[in-house]
Formats: structure tokens, C-alpha cells, sequence
């Protein structure tokens, strides 16, 4: 399992600094919830699809994600059941052209499940890094 969850998270950095938001939304279920560092919230892949192809061609285009299972500490998962993990990973971002920028370092919460035999994300919360 924890594997795959790493491939899987090695997939989600490679398909957005591709700037792919097919591939991007394609490693989430059909039904997923996405929620955003700033509290947006996307229900399926589709909507997942239609809002970062938006980021992809505007504000977020040719930014770059370090790798998640990478960051801090790496992805630390805790199965919950068959086929059904928790994944808590840290990351960072930076957008075109620029360096990485600690302000933009985030920890995410993710639900992996495996959909059919694939491993995909079931939910997606981000959350900003920062002093209390």
C-alpha cells in the first residue's frame, strides 16, 4: 500500500508542473472532495479537472511543486482499513520562474483508496504552514 500512495503522490506533483489538469484530476475519484488553502471546495474529478485547468492556463501556469512525499518529515500513512488510507505529507511551491517560496509550504490531508485496483485520492485538504 504505501508504495503505491508514494507513486500516487509522485504522480499528482509530475501532472501539475506538466501543467496537466486531465492527469491532475485523474488520480482522484469520480466522487472526491478537494479543498483549497483558502477554504474553496471542488466536489469531483470533474470539477477538480475544470478548476485547475483554469490555474494551469492563468495565475498558476508554469508553477512548480517540490515533491510531497519529499517534504518535511515525508508522507506519513496510516491505513484504516483495507484498501483505505489517511495521508498527511508537506510540500512546497513556486511559481514561474521563481524560487521556492516558504510562505507557500502547505500541509495536506489526503483519503487514499483503492478505486477498482488503482489507488486514487477520495478527499484533498490543503492548509498554509504557519506560526499560531
Amino acid at each position: 500500500m504505501s508504495e503505491q500512495i508514494h507513486h500516487l503522490l509522485a504522480a499528482l506533483t509530475d501532472a501539475w508542473n506538466a501543467g496537466d489538469a486531465a492527469a491532475y484530476a485523474d488520480l482522484f475519484t469520480e466522487d472526491a472532495d478537494y479543498v483549497t488553502f483558502f477554504g474553496h471546495h471542488s466536489e469531483g474529478r470533474r470539477a477538480i479537472e475544470e478548476g485547475h485547468r483554469a490555474l494551469f492556463e492563468g495565475p498558476l501556469r508554469g508553477s512548480r511543486l517540490a515533491s510531497p512525499a519529499s517534504g518535511e518529515g515525508g508522507a506519513k500513512i496510516r491505513p484504516l482499513g483495507p484498501g483505505v488510507a489517511l495521508v498527511v505529507v508537506t510540500g512546497g511551491s513556486a511559481l514561474a520562474g521563481g524560487a521556492p517560496d516558504p510562505s507557500r509550504d502547505s500541509i495536506m490531508t489526503l483519503t487514499a483508496v483503492s478505486d477498482g485496483g488503482r489507488w486514487r485520492f477520495a478527499s484533498f485538504h490543503n492548509t498554509r504552514i504557519s506560526a499560531p
